[in-house]
């Protein structure tokens, strides 16, 4: 190796310094910690995903849920005394109820095109294929119902009760010449196992006449001819 001298310093090589390079270790120990680094990094934003996707479903079904008693409770809150024929021309109570299923007629259907057509609708509610379903008819009288609208799912069972003067029954076909309850209890069991029960007034002002019952136990009974009074 040549030397040079500098004015006014020490005599240096004139070659570059010698270069040290990582060592196998080194490198394998740097690609470890770097596969860790990214292996929490996968974690983590796996994590994030399946949290965002899980909080997304859980407000939908809320927003379903909430959608659903909103719907049933403006059905039942316009719920009328007015009886409908079916597809075969037999004439139907105005409200019939099972434990799992609905029928009713009700007001305020809303005519923005101004067709030629009632405002009031007959719905009907009950369970296709584990969804809550509610099906709409165009017409009262004589007409076959709408493709229904899926409103809940994941829905196991439908229970409903029907209340009128204090007392509780499973189902409704306006025996004893009371055409609507006065509320209507709805429980909805669902997948996930969890069971959701709602009340509701049915038809918003309406109540029945009671009149003294002459026998002697001195107790009211239902007039056969309720009247709507306004609140």
């Amino acid at each position: 190796m040549t030397r040079r001298r500098s004015v006014g310093h020490d005599v240096i090589p004139s070659g570059r310094p010698g270069e040290h390079g990582f060592t196998l270790v080194e490198v394998m120990v740097a690609l470890m910690i770097f596969g860790m680094i990214a292996a929490a990094g996968v974690a983590i934003l796996s994590f994030s995903i399946r949290a965002q996707a899980a909080t997304a479903a859980r407000l939908d079904d809320g927003s379903a849920l909430a959608r659903t008693i909103s719907a049933l409770s403006a059905d039942l809150a316009q719920a009328m005394p007015r009886a409908a024929r079916d597809e075969g021309g037999t004439l139907r109570p105005a409200f019939i109820g099972e434990a799992g299923t609905l029928m009713l007629v009700r007001g305020g259907w809303t005519n923005i095109d101004a067709a030629p057509r009632a405002t009031e609708q007959k719905v009907g509610w009950q369970i296709v294929d584990n969804a809550l379903v509610r099906s709409g008819y165009p017409q009262i009288d004589g007409a076959a119902p709408l493709p229904p609208v899926p409103m809940l799912g994941g829905v196991q069972a439908l229970r409903l009760r029907y209340r009128y003067a204090g007392a509780w029954s499973d189902r409704w076909d306006g025996a004893g010449g009371v055409p609507l309850p006065q509320a209507v209890e709805m429980t909805i069991d669902r997948a996930n196992g969890v069971s959701w029960r709602t009340m509701f007034l049915v038809g918003t002002g309406y109540g029945a006449t009671l009149q003294p019952d002459p026998s002697p136990s001195g107790t009211a009974t239902p007039s056969p001819t309720p009247t709507a009074n306004a609140r």
